[in-house]
């Protein structure tokens, strides 16, 4: 029976699962126990998971893969992977594997710069106030020092504030709109620490100002936040070779492969329906090393997907071409990735994953990220129009079926050879499966 509480945060870990258990499932011995299995057996790591959000009863498991043989900009990686889709790390290594002797991944960061807004209302003259800006603009910064004071040393910062008229369209709205290098930090509680100080100097400053009515000078500081979007911040991947090296094991030519994954390309660009599902493709790549590097998933998703509506429709994220008998495939992609600050010094195996690819600064993961997520799009695209999506995808994900029936190691081995040259569905499988139990 689900019934309100109150206090719920304050109750021991014990008492949470107690009060879920008896309230909102149908078993509750059989939920205490499938949540306190997935404890960590050291006390000190599972506080540490406890404490990285609210309200913790357990640890929720993903696996952890790698995606071997990334040739980027010369240099070879094996890339991390967070993910619980089927057949996206094979996917990915495979590609990997595919562009290894085809010169490989050549990466490189578009810019760096990262964005956020003082939203307030203010009615008066705009002219006046942008001017009054420029001439504060010092001391802004002034009132920020402290702040700003260790990113400086690193080489980041605040880099420029700028008036935004946005009467048109919301009455008197207006926004100080601010751009920043966070250098190696994802850097949102530092831009939107700086944010709220430039709010405060910002009203400080027009009330102390005889050239202001007191109609101005009642400016409103509705928020003061970091965006997700950051079309400043954008990383470039892509692979190239001539056309002839295209060569596959179905029955298609290079050139016949080259043909169609641009036309497919050019449908995601006429189409959203498919627009979405390609898209889908390259994030299923870049999101799995996002998680496993303790980066914000959910921010880039967004920042990523507005990217891709910036013309007024929703388009492609990757591109293919031929010219002059060479294939290009490449993506563009705003990615604001940290390698400090966060969970990157306290999750284990995010710590791990920073040392597989070599700790790496924020530049260079937003290149290794990039390029998992081509490999992950380039790998989609091969299949579509070769063997089709399902012939890859349901090979691997004949396992999950399996373990849902309880099949044993041989059932398992038995049924994985059976299917080596046999479609699979979750219908062949049941009926496969229930040959070997004897019906």
């Amino acid at each position: 029976m689900t019934v309100p509480i109150k206090g719920f945060s304050k109750l021991s870990k014990e008492e949470k699962i107690r009060w879920i258990a008896l309230h909102h499932t149908s078993d509750p011995e059989r939920t205490s126990a499938l949540l306190k299995s997935y404890w960590n057996e050291d006390p000190v790591r599972q506080q540490l998971h406890d404490e990285f959000t609210e309200n913790t009863l357990s640890n929720f498991y993903l696996p952890f893969g790698v995606a071997p043989n990334f040739l980027i900009n010369g240099e070879l990686y094996a890339v991390p992977m967070a993910t619980e889709e089927s057949s996206v790390v094979a996917a990915a290594g495979k590609a990997a594997k595919y562009w290894l002797h085809r010169g490989g991944f050549t990466t490189r960061v578009l810019g760096i710069e990262k964005t956020g807004h003082v939203h307030f209302i203010y009615e008066g003259d705009f002219k006046k106030l942008e001017q009054f800006i420029i001439e504060i603009k010092s001391t802004m910064l002034r009132d920020t020092s402290e702040i700003t004071k260790s990113m400086e040393k690193r080489g980041g910062g605040v880099l420029d504030i700028s008036l935004r008229d946005k009467n048109q369209q919301l009455a008197n709205y207006r926004q100080l709109h601010c751009t920043f290098n966070t250098k190696d930090a994802m850097g949102a509680n530092f831009i939107n620490s700086c944010l709220e100080q430039f709010a405060t100097t910002l009203k400080r400053e027009v009330a102390a100002d005889a050239r202001f009515t007191e109609q101005e000078k009642a400016i409103e500081i509705v928020m003061s936040i970091l965006s997700n979007y950051v079309p400043g911040c954008v990383v470039r991947a892509e692979v190239s070779c001539p056309v002839e090296q295209l060569n596959e094991d179905a029955a298609v030519s290079p050139a016949d492969f080259a043909s169609k994954i641009v036309q497919a390309v050019k449908i995601a660009g006429v189409e959203p329906y498919r627009a979405v599902t390609h898209n889908k493709g390259l994030m299923n790549g870049v999101d799995a090393v996002a998680v496993a590097t303790g980066n914000d998933f959910r921010a880039v998703e967004a920042g990523i997907h507005a990217y891709a509506s910036r013309n007024g429709s929703y388009q492609n994220l990757s591109f293919a071409s031929v010219e002059d008998g060479q294939f290009t495939f490449w993506t563009e992609i705003p990615l604001a990735l940290g390698t400090v600050g966060g969970i990157t010094r306290l999750h284990p195996m995010v710590k791990l994953a920073l040392e597989i690819l070599g700790h790496p600064s924020a530049e260079q993961l937003m290149q290794i990220t990039a390029a998992a997520g081509l490999a992950q799009n380039f790998g989609a695209l091969r299949s579509l129009v070769t063997t089709g999506i399902q012939h890859g995808h349901m090979k691997m994900h004949l396992l999950n079926i399996l373990n849902e029936f309880g099949a044993t190691a041989m059932e398992k081995d038995a049924l994985i050879h059976q299917f080596r040259k046999q479609t699979v569905t979750h219908s062949a499988v049941a009926t496969a499966f229930q040959k070997i139990r004897g019906g």
